[in-house]
Parts: structure tokens; C-alpha cells; sequence
């Protein structure tokens, strides 16, 4: 039998090179996710929506185990406290901690059954370090961070691992978007800005989905079965300058 991992924002960037890893690595894959995708098993989910995603994890967790969850999906913003409004900072929470909270609860039970299971959260290098103009994005991913390591404490009993990744700059379609809306904010220059974010990274390059994705992996595997509750770093050592 397969092992089953789940992936929520699984359709696009990082999360697409994760559910096609875990695919190439002989896993069933779910993909919980708005937009579709032709990759692994896809499931229309608005993660947002606690109700739906505990009744479609408890859907999968009927037909058998859940090894790995990868809590993927989220959304980037930009502004200051001053240019958040309270719907920004809501609809940011709701979907990058919110989200997180229903598919990390819904899943723990099934663990515990199991008396095993991986589960990764993807946070991000403002989990440890501050940004400009990054509010409502940072406060969210530093949430993250907290709930991989509350998860691992609380639930070490049972064999289960949380563990929160922590990307730097990695060129995804997310991170393309981000790049655009600046530009047309600023009248600024793609290619410059882009050699820019590249120039600021010790390694002189921007990270890969794909790079990500093996660490991910790494974690959701049994080689990784003594490390819990660690934010693992993978930004081209841009967070230690």
C-alpha cells in the first residue's frame, strides 16, 4: 500500500514541485486547493473554511493512513501596518494561519490512530527575520513557526512530527506576482529589481521550488524521524548576514 501524503495549496509553485516529488517518490497525493491541477488526486477545497477541510481530510482518512501533511498554501501582501486594512490583515490570516489550523487538526487525529505521522508547515524566513513593508505577511508566518513547534511539543507522544520550513526568495509564480505588483506600483524595471532580489542573496541566485520541495520531503521521511519542532532555514544563507 502507498503511502498517503496531503498537500494544500498543492496546484502551483512550491506546492505543485511537492505534490509532483511525492508523486515521483511512489505516494498517493491529495491536493487541496481553489485552482485545479493534473497532478496528483485534486480536491476542490477553500482552505479557509474549517468545516470543509476537517470533512475532506476525514474523507481520506477513511480509506486508510495519512502520512504526510504539507500545510502549503498561503498568499503574499505587501504594506505596513499603516497600509493594512483590517479585511487585508483578515483575509492574510485566514488563509496563510486560519488555513493551516484546520488541515494540522483535522489530520491529528488519524495520527494519533496511527501512533505516527509527519506534518510541515510552510513558514517562511520572515518566521525569524523582519522585512520592509511585510506586516501582515511576517506576523503570519512567525504564527507558522509557532504552531510547528506547540504541534511537535503537544504531540511527540504520539510519534508525530511537526516541523515548519522557512524558504527565502524562491522564483515561483507567487514570487513573480509580488515582483510585478511592485513594478507597476513604482514604475521600477522587472529584470533590474529581479537581479536585485537575486544580488541580495549570499549564494547570488534566487532558490528553487524545486529545491524546496526536497526538503520537504526530506522531513515527511523516516530519515528525518528525530527532528521535530526545528524551522529549517533553505534562503542561499540570506538570514545569516
Amino acid at each position: 500500500m502507498k503511502k498517503v501524503c496531503v498537500v494544500t495549496g498543492g496546484s502551483s509553485g512550491i506546492g505543485l514541485s511537492i505534490v509532483k516529488l511525492f508523486l515521483a517518490k511512489q505516494y498517493q497525493v491529495i491536493n487541496l486547493d481553489i485552482s485545479p491541477s493534473d497532478f496528483g488526486e485534486f480536491c476542490q477545497c477553500d482552505i479557509t473554511q474549517v468545516c470543509q477541510v476537517s470533512q475532506i481530510i476525514n474523507d481520506i482518512a477513511k480509506q486508510g493512513t495519512i502520512d504526510v501533511l504539507v500545510s502549503n498554501a498561503g498568499i503574499h501582501f505587501s504594506g505596513s501596518i499603516e497600509n493594512t486594512s483590517e479585511d487585508e490583515l483578515e483575509r492574510v490570516f485566514n488563509i496563510n494561519v486560519k488555513g493551516a489550523y484546520a488541515a494540522v487538526k483535522a489530520v491529528l487525529p488519524v495520527m494519533k490512530t496511527q501512533q505516527n505521522g509527519a506534518i510541515i508547515l510552510m513558514a517562511s524566513d520572515q518566521a525569524l527575520i523582519a522585512k520592509h513593508n511585510s506586516f501582515a505577511y511576517n506576523l503570519s508566518k512567525a504564527a507558522l513557526a509557532s504552531m510547528a513547534k506547540t504541534t511537535a511539543l503537544d504531540y511527540a507522544q504520539f510519534n508525530i512530527r511537526a516541523n515548519a520550513v522557512c524558504p527565502g526568495t524562491i522564483e515561483t509564480p507567487l514570487y513573480h506576482q509580488a515582483i510585478n505588483n511592485y513594478c507597476e506600483k513604482s514604475g521600477a524595471n522587472k529584470a533590474e529589481v529581479h537581479a536585485e532580489e537575486a544580488a541580495l542573496q549570499p549564494l547570488g541566485r534566487l532558490g528553487q521550488a524545486e529545491e524546496v520541495a526536497e526538503l520537504v520531503y526530506f522531513l515527511g521521511s523516516d530519515k528525518a524521524k528525530f527532528i521535530t519542532g526545528s524551522l529549517q532555514v533553505i534562503d542561499g544563507g540570506y538570514t545569516a548576514q
